[in-house]
């Protein structure tokens, strides 16, 4: 009854938010009165000790005044804190402290908020169930419960439940609480699945027996998360990580035995590389895989043989990337051998991998980048992105082929779960900026979609209340940057609206077009989102990515802010009104453009910002930071130096005004590590000439994703939400 009132509750909110007029938005953007600009009036910010650091590279001296934030694993993770760390400490604590007095207004709003996010999810849900080795396999979800279940039912879904994990149950007593990796054995007795309980992606590996439920008393640490099964159910292949987070050996264990006997299979010696191990889709053969972003290379051995010889496939040749699909008597294998930017397609026996023996399948195209395949035994579906657009191609061996056709303009589509080679089905996934996340089962014979799951919207949402648009907006040098934009439906271009615009921009990694269901919390409200799809990705081709790097990163933060330029130009945005928002290596990209047109925007968010781009870079302790020279460049190196040293956020901070800013960070991040935020903020404290606010929140329980469990994710979420709405006169 009490779910039933608050459901109630829920759609009565969500239809007088339906019923505000635009003249109600209008006298709310025309008042402007931020309760955040008010109460930091009478606070006074923390100020963080100066001690001045001298670095020295090339000739060229920095002096950093806040070096002295950063803080060694053993330090932080240590029970009785040292001086130094005290000192951190209390500096994280002050910022916290006066972040939290600056919104305190806003504690209710944000709460609100919170629980209208948390109110628009299905509590007791699962997933769609998969079939794997005879069993379906279903995750799901009990209300009230912040973390998952994992279950299967044995060859049909009327079987018994057998639960395997309950991690709500695992999770008692622990601030963070992730699992990584299930896996069962290929006799179904047993699971091998990762525990992470700090939140830097440091895994335990553990077995459980799921016959007789008992854990059993295998415990290997230090790992990725996940552990590979050879053939005889017995014997497990991992990897392990070094000091710096690289995951850089290869390991086997036989159940049983104490893991510090493990036998050290395979060690990846170059720190530019890291090397994990899997199964291909077929199940016969293990694969130790050997990367940087670059350069791949992979060692391979029959499954049933675990005893046996890892032997090369084709050795690592300076960038000359691949990767392996088994098929039979067949590899194939997606390269860009022979300056095949895109990708081809192309085979080779299977006893016959040395790349003279590879022969192309399906060539490059200029116009088209090959993704990645999915194999079946009577299909082959190729994964492809032209123009900025995901696109599945069926092609029968049999000859012929044909697209998987959707009617959305901006949408993104991916194969998932598809574990069995002789069927008809190809599963996928899709979504886009109106349309929930849904899996379809597509049958590749007769063209058909059966829909099996859209996410469910509670609180009444109808998807054509909302309208999406892609516009291509050209940048200085005269590329054309597709943008995917999604707003309420009355949202009118009159240069009076709020606009968020977010962006990436790095690793090749493609920003899609893509539901949120909190993200209606900012429409409904009368924000517009918009996703910059800048160079740095690869939403138009490895080119997009190529013309985004190196010396060519300055593309990125040009592209994003003739983006927002366009936004306002052409009345989506208020001047005064245009938000962005990235994270991570989107964090440089609002540190960087914050530094070159403040002006532009009218706050910023920047999450687990990556901002002290040459000191990282130039620090090979830090985890990742050799694996990450094929993306920026080797400081090492004055050219690189010089260049990095151009953009790099912290270095560039200057005395004059920047934008009302929150920062977010986690102590225990892994990959962009929290002095790197704090550093920041100190120094534009120091240096910056506006009253504007400065906020910084830094998660002392989390890492690099923010907190664990369903629920808890999205307390940070409601929290940048009230910010920007509040800064854009838009608080309740």
């Amino acid at each position: 009854m009490k779910k039933l009132l608050y459901l109630c509750f829920l759609t009565i909110i969500a239809s007088i938010a339906a019923c505000k007029t635009e003249k109600n938005i209008e006298m709310k953007l025309a008042y402007h009165n931020s309760k955040i600009e008010q109460n930091i009036k009478s606070l006074k910010a923390p100020i963080a000790d100066k001690i001045p650091f001298i670095m020295e590279k090339h000739g060229d001296k920095r002096t950093d005044n806040y070096y002295w934030m950063r803080l060694s694993d053993s330090q932080k993770t240590a029970e009785t804190p040292d001086e130094a760390t005290q000192k951190v400490l209390n500096y994280l604590n002050e910022e916290n402290a006066y972040r939290e007095q600056a919104m305190s207004d806003l504690k209710d709003y944000e709460n609100t908020l919170f629980e209208e996010i948390k109110g628009r999810i299905k509590q007791t849900d699962m997933s769609v169930p998969f079939k794997k080795n005879g069993y379906y396999y279903i995750t799901r979800y009990e209300e009230g419960k912040e973390y998952p279940i994992y279950t299967r039912k044995h060859n049909n879904l009327e079987s018994a439940e057998e639960i395997m994990l309950d991690v709500n149950q695992m999770a008692i007593g622990h601030e963070y609480y992730q699992i990584s990796g299930v896996s069962a054995s290929p006799d179904n007795m047993i699971i091998g699945y990762g525990v992470d309980t700090v939140s830097r992606r440091q895994y335990v590996v553990q077995f459980k027996n799921l016959k007789t439920g008992e854990i059993l008393s295998d415990r290997i640490q230090n790992t990725t998360g996940s552990c590979v099964w050879a053939a005889d159910s017995k014997t497990v292949f991992y990897s392990r990580k070094d000091e710096s987070l690289r995951s850089f050996k290869i390991f086997k264990h036989v159940l049983g035995t104490d893991a510090s006997l493990d036998e050290e299979v395979y060690h990846e010696k170059d720190e530019t590389f890291s090397t994990v191990i899997y199964k291909t889709k077929s199940d016969k053969f293990l694969i130790i895989a050997s990367f940087s972003t670059l350069s791949q290379e992979y060692r391979i051995l029959e499954a049933d043989k675990p005893d046996g010889e890892f032997r090369i496939f084709q050795p690592r040749i300076d960038k000359l990337e691949y990767s392996i699909y088994h098929y039979e008597d067949q590899w194939y294998i997606r390269t860009n051998k022979d300056k095949a930017e895109n990708f081809k397609l192309m085979r080779c026996p299977v006893d016959k991998t040395n790349i003279e023996n590879w022969e192309e399948f399906i060539p490059h195209r200029s116009d088209v980048l090959l993704e990645d395949i999915e194999i079946f035994k009577n299909y082959l579906v190729v994964a492809e992105r032209i123009q900025g657009l995901t696109k599945l191609r069926v092609k029968p061996w049999a000859g012929g082929d044909f697209f998987v056709e959707f009617d959305e303009e901006a949408y993104l589509t991916y194969p998932t779960s598809n574990y069995d080679f002789d069927t008809e089905v190809l599963r996928l996934g899709f979504t886009s900026m109106t349309t929930p996340n849904s899996i379809f089962d597509y049958n590749m014979g007769s063209r058909e979609f059966t829909l099996l799951k859209e996410q469910e919207v509670l609180g009444g949402y109808d998807k054509n209340d909302y309208q999406s648009e892609r516009i291509m907006v050209k940048a200085r040098d005269g590329a054309l940057i597709p943008v995917s934009i999604v707003y309420k439906k009355g949202f009118e271009k009159d240069g009076t609206r709020p606009v968020l615009l977010y962006g990436y921009g790095s690793y090749g990694n493609s920003m899609d077009p893509y539901f949120s269901s909190p993200r209606l919390s900012l429409l409904n409200r009368g924000f517009a989102f918009a996703i910059a799809h800048i160079r740095g990705g690869m939403e138009m081709g490895r080119q997009w990515y190529e013309n985004g790097k190196y010396f060519k990163k300055i593309n990125t933060f040009t592209d994003f802010i003739d983006c927002g330029k366009y936004l306002t130009s052409n009345k989506y945005a208020a001047e005064d009104k245009l938000f962005a928002m990235g994270g991570s290596a989107g964090g440089l990209l609002m540190g960087a453009v914050a530094n070159m047109e403040p002006k532009m925007w009218g706050g910023i968010v920047a999450a687990v910002p990556f901002v002290d781009v040459v000191t990282t870079m130039l620090d090979e302790s830090i985890p990742l930071t050799t694996g990450e020279y094929d993306e920026w460049g080797n400081p090492n190196q004055e050219d690189y130096y010089t260049y990095m040293k151009s953009y790099s956020p912290y270095d560039n901070v200057e005395q004059k005004n920047y934008p009302p800013m929150l920062v977010t960070t986690g102590y225990f991040d892994s990959q962009v590590q929290y002095w790197e935020p704090a550093k920041w903020v100190a120094k534009m404290r120091e240096l910056k000439t506006d009253q504007n606010p400065l906020l910084m929140y830094c998660n002392m329980d989390a890492g690099h994703g923010g907190a664990s469990g369903r629920f808890k994710q999205y307390k940070e979420t409601a929290m940048e939400y009230a910010f920007l709405l509040d800064i854009a006169g838009l608080s309740e």
